[in-house]
């Protein structure tokens, strides 16, 4: 009885958790736990620049929406990795005012990630921080 409330608690776990990393497009994970103020939308990815949309869900202005944009390397053959490891992170500050309940798009630009055959990136964006602007 005991392994039926594990397994049945698993699968719960599984099926509330495990569908907040999932990717929103081809190759961008949203990484969106503890997103919903300031949330990322329509996101997507090629050859290392990142596209998307910043929700804001607060009853006020947000701006210098701050992304915390990974570039994560995935060895082909993960039991022997290399010692080069190419895998990236940046922040990138989207210095635009965000009306109450409004969006905007933003776009990064990396420098080019490496094209190599031993691996592939897995590019990751989220949140990592906002100035929410209370006006009196």
């Amino acid at each position: 009885m005991r392994s039926i409330s594990i397994i049945a608690g698993s699968i719960l776990f599984v099926a509330l958790i495990g569908p907040r990393f999932a990717g929103n497009a081809a190759g961008v994970g949203v990484d969106d736990v503890g997103q919903t103020r300031v949330a990322l939308t329509n996101t997507s990815a090629q050859d290392g620049s990142v596209t998307g949309e910043i929700v804001n869900n607060l009853p006020h202005e947000v701006r210098d929406v701050q992304l915390l944009i990974r570039h994560v390397w995935h060895w082909k053959n993960e039991f022997r990795p290399g010692t080069d490891d190419p895998g990236t992170a940046a922040y990138y500050t989207v210095e635009k005012t965000i009306p109450p309940r409004g969006k905007v798009s933003f776009t990064y630009k990396a420098d080019g990630l490496p094209k190599r055959s031993d691996g592939h990136f897995e590019t990751m964006v989220s949140v990592a921080g906002y100035a929410e602007v209370i006006k009196p």
